[in-house]
């Protein structure tokens, strides 16, 4: 998995590097994925001159570790999470080509949870909280995809309140 980060980061890069004039092509919807924390699938719904909702539904737990204390015991595992953003976005450069953004919205997650007073067995643990984010997504001049690079924080309001987890990412994906 850091094998695919690292490439997606050099190609956004290099795609920094050559960008020429053209105006971005951020379009109604998007659809992608992100490699992070969490992982999955990626959908952007663009209404207005800057505003967007976000949607990733996949995995958490991967990136950070998925062996980690929580409550009195301990995560072992990956789980599913569903997370959405309401977000601005403005353009930072004269072309539309780069834009930053950031959102606020929530998350819900499932994940194997071993408590002690299970012996070494497990419980599924639905958590529900609060996340913010903040990125840079770039527009390559007159192509249909863009890259992102974000980072954010998760703040659990339900089974383990103020429980942080950091949330980052990178992708690409697809304006239509």
């Amino acid at each position: 998995m850091r094998k695919t980060g690292y490439i997606l980061t050099l190609v956004f890069i290099a795609g920094l590097a050559t960008s020429q004039q053209a105006r971005a092509q951020y379009n109604n919807w998007s659809v992608g994925f992100r490699v992070g924390e969490p992982s999955g699938v990626n959908i952007r719904k663009y209404f207005g001159s800057n505003h967007a909702f976000d949607l990733n539904v996949g995995t958490y737990g991967g990136l950070y570790g998925n062996k980690r204390s929580y409550r009195n015991g301990e995560y072992r595992s990956v789980g599913l999470s569903v997370q959405g953003h309401y977000l601005w976005h403005k353009a930072l450069t004269s072309s539309e080509s780069l834009r930053g953004y950031y959102g606020f919205g929530g998350q819900v997650n499932t994940r194997r949870y071993y408590p002690p007073r299970l012996n070494g067995d497990y419980e599924n643990a639905l958590s529900i909280g609060a996340s913010g984010i903040g990125g840079l997504e770039f527009f390559p001049a007159n192509k249909p995809y863009s890259f992102f690079l974000e980072g954010g924080l998760y703040v659990e309001l339900l089974q383990a309140p103020f429980f942080v987890n950091l949330n980052s990412g990178l992708g690409v994906r697809y304006n239509f």
